[in-house]
């Protein structure tokens, strides 16, 4: 799905910061593209954007509203309905990263219908996806991998992408979530996809590159350890078919989120990424470790990313604390331009 910037960001009525993360993690990767608030009475949450009408976002040239919201069981609060139907009255576009579709409420679907607008739920794609081939095509390619679910792996690759671009390196972010779909305007929530067409999802989403140097910098899911979500990850990472891999951690998990199994080592998920990856890719190479060092003090992370650079002999860093400028040094080391 392809979805329209300048964005409005709907906020509804949330409690909390993090009921509204999707609309968070949009704002701080695309702030440009964000032109306005709207929040209902009692919404806890501030992105520090305007507050805004719809009618005034549009004017100001809003194309798409997003409802940049994450609740318990993804629902439609009927609250929220006038608002979006205002939005698609007014001339714009309405996208949602919940679990339900935004056209089953009849209200939103008519309101839509009349007035020619479209609706993204970004969960749902309607594209319909071959099964992965996992023959090799031109471009290159990184993906993150994690010792768990929730550490870092979009910021990473977002944070990759940044100083790439900076650098004159021809780079793309490839989204494969719900938010990274609306940090990018395209991708797929690969979580959403069939199981057997998960790897032919990617491989659409990261296509044939028209330059051998293109590098596609492709958004991690889950684990391969992970006891709920290895599936997803196994088939993204075929995929992907990524010549290089930065693998984020989380270093004070004991246990992997919403499971009782123990956190892998790094070098667990080195070896098994290599021995995986190597299907579809087998000059598949780690290129860095990616911490999330939020826990621990400025001394205390130096010290730890420190070690582990000694142990792998890797480049680490935490992305959002230190940049990730040693990680896209190893990469332009380890693939050099190609002659020309």
């Amino acid at each position: 799905m392809q979805i329209d910037p300048p964005y409005l960001m709907f906020l509804g009525d949330v409690p909390d910061k993090l009921a509204a993360k999707t609309a968070y993690g949009i704002v701080d990767w695309r702030r440009e593209w964000c032109l306005g608030q709207v929040r209902l009475p009692g919404c806890q949450a501030d992105l520090s954007l305007p507050d805004v009408t719809v009618k005034d976002a549009h004017a100001k040239g809003a194309r798409t509203m997003i409802v940049g919201i994450v609740n318990a069981g993804g629902v439609l609060n009927p609250g929220w309905v006038p608002t979006i139907v205002e939005a698609l009255e007014t001339g714009m576009d309405v996208a949602s990263g919940l679990h339900i579709r935004l056209d089953s409420n009849p209200e939103i679907a008519a309101a839509a219908k009349a007035h020619g607008r479209k609706l993204h739920d970004v969960r749902m794609s309607d594209q319909h996806f071959a099964t992965g081939k996992g023959t090799k095509r031109q471009g290159r390619r990184l993906l993150t991998v994690g010792t768990d679910c929730s550490v870092g792996k979009k910021y990473t690759v977002l944070a990759l992408e940044k100083v790439m671009r900076a650098r004159g390196l021809d780079a793309d972010f490839r989204a494969t979530g719900q938010t990274g779909v609306f940090i990018s305007g395209r991708g797929v929530a690969i979580d959403a996809v069939v199981a057997d067409f998960i790897s032919g999802a990617v491989e659409w989403i990261s296509p044939a590159a028209e330059s051998p140097d293109h590098w596609d910098l492709v958004e991690g899911q889950g684990s391969l350890f992970h006891p709920s979500f290895s599936g997803v990850t196994l088939g993204l990472l075929h995929g992907a078919q990524p010549d290089a891999f930065v693998i984020c951690h989380e270093p004070t998990r004991k246990t992997m989120r919403g499971v009782q199994h123990p956190l892998p080592s790094i070098q667990e998920v080195i070896d098994l990424t290599i021995r995986c990856g190597q299907l579809t890719n087998p000059a598949i190479r780690p290129v860095g470790i990616a911490v999330n060092t939020q826990a621990l003090g400025e001394e205390e992370a130096r010290a730890y990313l420190a070690g582990l650079e000694k142990e792998y002999g890797l480049p680490a860093t935490d992305p959002i604390r230190f940049g990730v400028e040693g990680i896209v040094d190893r990469v332009v080391a380890d693939f050099p331009a190609t002659p020309a």
